[in-house]
């Protein structure tokens, strides 16, 4: 067996066999569907509460106008004095809606006021604001001799059909779908690039404190070691992620099954279930559900792993050579920035553009560009990526990492035994001439 194949074994069981992986592997997919529970009830218990609001009219114009709905009821306290009612208002209610008395309704456009301690939210401002204007607006056309109800009458409310050309239907909001599931997928990289890469670093910064890498070094080159670490741990996150999408496709089996939706290449829906589902709900859980599947989950599911494993080797050869180069963690704090930037870059091109533009140039520019790609691609593929596209992202992605090692390598064979000092970018920058 070769040096390189016991690094990388003893990296990989070192990792595997720590307890705090064995559970993590197990319970992270249990928080995650715990959590969102959570959230879900926790939404459900804010929604029930009802807020309570006091008016007061003097202008006698919009108290009947403001509709109880699930989650606010309007008292009225217009026959209350002014003083009375806000009195009541702050002990009792979440706020008051002030309408003063004006000799033109005109001026209740700037006049009408909410007093409360607490802001309110813009849904409940944007909402007051609606009622006022639609009354006012109602006046307005009244006074100029506009028969009000048959403008309401007049009105109408389209709703567009989307079909795909092949005559399928399709739904609202799919781009959202796809740049959700993208998105996730993106943030996991990122998120265990940054995992990872530190366990790597700390492994580095461990063994050249305890004095270990004097040992290792006289019978490993360096660049052997450091890139046993890499693979090493990539290979232990891997199985982890291996072990994650079992249990994920378990749970989305299972959501389908309960929703009566198919999970081959059609991913059609049984007609009966559609029927009866139309019936209750209208058949959208299972439409979208339907999409998803229509997705290419198989290409994202690929591209992940191939993207993760460049993504990571790139990151962790640059946290194996600031491992090297500082002597704790502390001291690594001022290396690490420059490299989290390009990934919160890329999250941020990919929220910003993706989205509105999967195909635009920003988009496919940050797509290929290797620090970024691996994020802002597995934001595209949802929404369909050129061939060409991918195979040149992965191979700068792949290309790049091998130029990145060679010059991080460098650094890590003279960093592992340099004690006592924190280095320079100075420092680092004549290292590379070594």
């Amino acid at each position: 067996m070769s040096v390189l194949s016991l690094i990388i074994k003893r990296e990989f069981i070192a990792k595997v066999r720590n307890k705090s992986f064995i559970v993590m592997t197990f319970l992270s997919p249990l928080l995650i569907v715990g959590m969102s529970f959570l959230i879900g009830y926790l939404a459900s218990m804010n929604d029930k509460e009802v807020k309570k609001v006091a008016i007061h009219d003097e202008a006698g114009i919009f108290k009947n106008d403001f509709k109880n709905t699930e989650k606010t009821v309007y008292i009225d306290l217009s026959a209350m004095p002014l003083q009375v009612a806000k009195d009541t208002a702050s002990k009792n209610y979440e706020g008051m809606i002030y309408i003063p008395k004006v000799t033109d309704t005109k001026e209740l456009l700037k006049k009408v006021e909410y007093i409360s301690d607490d802001s309110p939210s813009i849904d409940f401002i944007m909402s007051m604001e609606e009622v006022i204007d639609h009354q006012l607006t109602q006046n307005n056309l009244k006074e100029l001799g506009f028969d009000y109800d048959k403008i309401e009458k007049a009105k109408t409310n389209a709703d567009i059909h989307l079909t795909k050309f092949s005559g399928e239907d399709s739904i609202k909001g799919l781009n959202e779908i796809k740049i959700v599931i993208g998105s996730a997928f993106g943030y996991l990289i990122m998120m265990f690039i940054i995992i990872y890469g530190n366990f790597v670093m700390r492994s580095v910064i461990e063994e050249k404190t305890n004095r270990i890498i004097e040992i290792i070094i006289s019978s490993v080159k360096p660049f052997q070691l450091m890139l046993g670490k890499i693979i090493g741990n990539s290979l232990a996150g891997i199985l982890q992620f291996a072990i994650w999408a079992i249990v994920g496709v378990i749970l989305l089996v299972g959501v389908a099954s309960f929703f009566g939706v198919q999970t081959g290449a059609q991913a059609s829906i049984d007609p009966e279930m559609l029927n009866a589902a139309q019936q209750e709900m209208g058949g959208s859980v299972q439409m979208y559900i339907s999409e998803i599947f229509k997705l290419p989950l198989g290409t994202l599911v690929t591209c992940f792993i191939v993207y993760f494993i460049g993504g990571y080797f790139l990151y962790s050869s640059l946290y194996a050579a600031i491992g090297a180069a500082v002597d704790s963690e502390t001291d690594s704090q001022q290396f690490l920035l420059p490299i989290i930037m390009p990934m919160m870059l890329g999250v941020y091109v990919g929220f910003f553009t993706v989205m509105n533009d999967p195909h635009g140039t920003v988009a496919t520019v940050f797509s290929i560009i290797p620090l970024t790609s691996p994020i802002v691609m597995l934001m595209r593929i949802p929404f369909g990526v050129p061939w060409w596209q991918l195979a040149i992202s992965i191979a700068l992605l792949f290309g790049t990492f091998l130029l990145v090692v060679w010059f991080a390598s460098k650094i890590y064979r003279v960093g592992i035994l340099m004690y006592g000092k924190k280095p320079t970018w100075k420092e680092l920058y004549k290292w590379l001439k070594y």
